[in-house]
């Protein structure tokens, strides 16, 4: 070290003997001057903000996806792992699921906060060193409070009360009270409105966030807000721009924008021949896929029976699942339900990859017990495989997959309308919407009114919508998650049928993949402040409801 810095020192006193003036520009990075100058250059930074946009819908906790924290989807292994057993012990909710448990698995406080200094940073940047035209300069801004609308909705929608920062760096201090609700709601919405009105129209914008982007974005937010009036305004104004429902469900979803999916309005994209690429197919593809290649894997997680019985009849209505809540032969009405359901959820006898799904014991896919077999390796635990967001052309003997992924959609606009026309009165508004969703999968409907049309709302929001990351967030903005089951998460278990073999047919048998009873307590309607905050932040405390 000593010979090292002897030479160091040296060099140091060499070059300030042959310069009346020492260069600091540094010559190992790039100066945030060089780089917010120029619009190419922004655009570069802007960009790496874009990723954390996949992060928190991919990965929305640290525990795997929030449908499992609901009847919708249940975790195979019982391995003591994120995306395994941890979903399911997050959901029994016993005395060892502390505040500290709840931080580290569903919060997501540090990485959001994160992101949200590197936005400010960016656009105080942008203001100081920005040398670009006007035009280009309001555009990078509204890009950037698109992004800081995102974050903080994603904060405000977890912990309510938040610490609010903006671009103002100079303010920035150790020690910093939060603000409330409705003040972090209030920056969220007036970032939201300048974006909508500084940014261009999808045609225009290049692949970079765009006006439509911005108006569905506080049809979502401002639902959470209790602001119904922002909400219809903003959803008339995705309208006017033509984003439209696409004839086919699963289109509205996988068709990628580049094919001129009409209804995606914020979709994420990956490119295999560069190595951008994601791991969804490899995690949820039926195991199957990997069997037949001499491999184990796929399958981590898998819908769950109270979602098959979520979907009604393609001719309108609920089947009788009774007879297969105990033991039987009979064959499951799969075939006699809705099209959202087919193409949802992989069943006994569904058609994939030019064969046929066998998810009973022994069958290529196979099936394995809840609990007893703490490793199924793409085996299933409930008979059911998901369909909808796995690429079927996925070949499982490579790496990483492609597809692009849809994070807000016109169906979600629409039935955002609906819950605002519903809180506002407007009993035709909500009913129009709702019929719009059914009437494209050719589901029959008839005008409602009071609570039997807000359980009209709540049911074409969890089927349409299923696997998208909102069932678990509704049911918490709701507050009614802490309600007994079916309206709430409280007091029920998962369950799943084991499918044998038996002569020319099948045996189903009801079994149940949960351990106890499933439980939400009131206080989740709020994720707990986390300890490094709170040891480190002098003008916070803990939530009350976690004291």
């Amino acid at each position: 070290m000593k010979i090292r810095f002897i030479i160091i020192a040296a060099a140091f006193a060499a070059l300030v003997s042959c310069s009346k003036v020492l260069d600091l520009t540094p010559t190992d990075r790039v100066s945030a001057k060089t780089i917010w100058e120029t619009t190419e250059n922004a655009r570069y930074s802007v960009n790496h903000l874009y990723s954390y946009i996949w992060g928190y819908n991919s990965s929305p906790t640290e525990a795997g996806l929030t449908e499992a924290l609901t009847d919708e989807f249940k975790y195979t292994s019982y391995n003591f792992n994120a995306m395994a057993y941890i979903p399911s012990y997050l959901s029994y909710f016993e005395s060892t699921v502390t505040a500290q448990t709840i931080d580290v698995y569903l919060g997501k406080w540090g990485s959001l906060y994160v992101a949200i200094r590197e936005t400010n940073e960016a656009l105080s940047n942008l203001a100081e060193y920005g040398k670009m035209s006007d035009q280009d300069k309001t555009r990078l801004q509204a890009e950037l409070r698109f992004l800081r609308a995102y974050f903080y909705f994603e904060l405000i929608k977890r912990y309510k009360d938040v610490i609010l920062y903006d671009e103002d760096m100079t303010a920035i201090t150790k020690d910093k009270a939060i603000s409330t609700e409705s003040q972090g709601w209030d920056m969220v919405q007036a970032d939201l409105d300048f974006a909508a009105q500084n940014l261009p129209a999808a045609s225009e914008a290049e692949g970079r966030i765009n006006k439509g982007m911005a108006y569905a974005m506080i049809t979502r937010a401002m639902l959470y807000a209790k602001r119904y009036d922002a909400v219809l305004e903003a959803a008339g104004e995705v309208e006017a721009l033509g984003y439209r429902l696409e004839a086919n469900y699963a289109d509205g979803y996988a068709k990628s924008l580049a094919a001129g999916n009409r209804e995606a309005i914020l979709q994420y994209t990956f490119d295999y021949a560069n190595g951008i690429t994601h791991s969804f197919n490899a995690m949820y593809s039926p195991g199957g896929d990997f069997a037949i290649n001499d491999m184990k894997g796929g399958a981590y997680g898998v819908p769950t029976q109270e979602l098959v019985e979520s979907y009604e009849l393609a001719t309108g209505g609920f089947p009788n699942w009774a007879p297969w809540h105990g033991t039987t032969t009979n064959t499951p009405p799969y075939a006699l339900l809705e099209p959202r359901f087919q193409a949802t959820i992989l069943y006994n006898g569904a058609a994939w990859k030019e064969r046929t799904i066998e998810p009973y014991v022994d069958g290529t896919d196979g099936w394995a017990a809840w609990k007893t077999e703490k490793e199924p390796k793409g085996r299933t635990v409930t008979g059911y495989y998901l369909r909808k967001l796995v690429d079927e052309g996925y070949d499982v003997t490579t790496s990483g997959s492609s597809q692009p992924f849809t994070f807000l959609r016109y169906a979600e606009v629409l039935l955002n309308k609906a819950e605002a026309c519903y809180k506002t009165g407007d009993t035709d508004g909500a009913n129009a919407a709702v019929r719009a969703i059914r009437d494209r999968v050719g589901l029959p409907y008839a005008d409602k009114t009071g609570d039997n049309l807000w359980k009209a709302i709540v049911q074409e929001r969890k089927v349409e919508l299923a696997f998208e990351g909102l069932h678990y967030w509704d049911l918490r903005r709701w507050e009614v998650a802490a309600k007994a089951y079916p309206e709430g998460l409280t007091g029920y278990q998962q369950h799943g049928l084991k499918i044998e073999k038996d002569g020319d047919g099948f045996r189903y048998t009801y079994v149940s993949v949960d351990d106890k009873n499933r439980n939400f307590p009131e206080r989740l309607y709020r994720f707990p402040m986390p300890e490094s905050e709170l040891s480190s932040n002098a003008l916070v405390d803990q939530y009350d409801e976690w004291k």
